[in-house]
């Protein structure tokens, strides 16, 4: 059984690209779920996979885009419940 894991990204995480580029890496390591942005300037991201698929993940999300500058991360994991098909980007 997969992972299900929740991050939220803080930083400068909005308006540099941030989504588009979790968007692009979770498809390329096929984690399914999606990113959005957060009201308080973060950037959300819950993700489904192997455990090192979202490791992998959230070693990419700890550096971002060039023009991104992340201070922290936080992660909760959880058991996998399969609720996503793909990876999407949320408005």
């Amino acid at each position: 059984m997969g992972m299900k894991v929740h991050i939220v990204v803080i930083g400068l995480v909005q308006g540099v690209g941030f989504r588009y580029f979790t968007f692009k890496k979770a498809r390329e390591l096929g984690v399914k779920g999606f990113v959005k942005n957060l009201p308080d300037g973060s950037v959300e991201v819950e993700g489904e996979a192997e455990r090192g698929q979202l490791e992998s993940l959230i070693e990419a999300l700890k550096m971002g885009p060039r023009s991104a500058v992340v201070n922290d991360l936080h992660i909760s994991w959880d058991t996998d419940r399969e609720q996503y098909q793909d990876f999407r980007i949320e408005y």
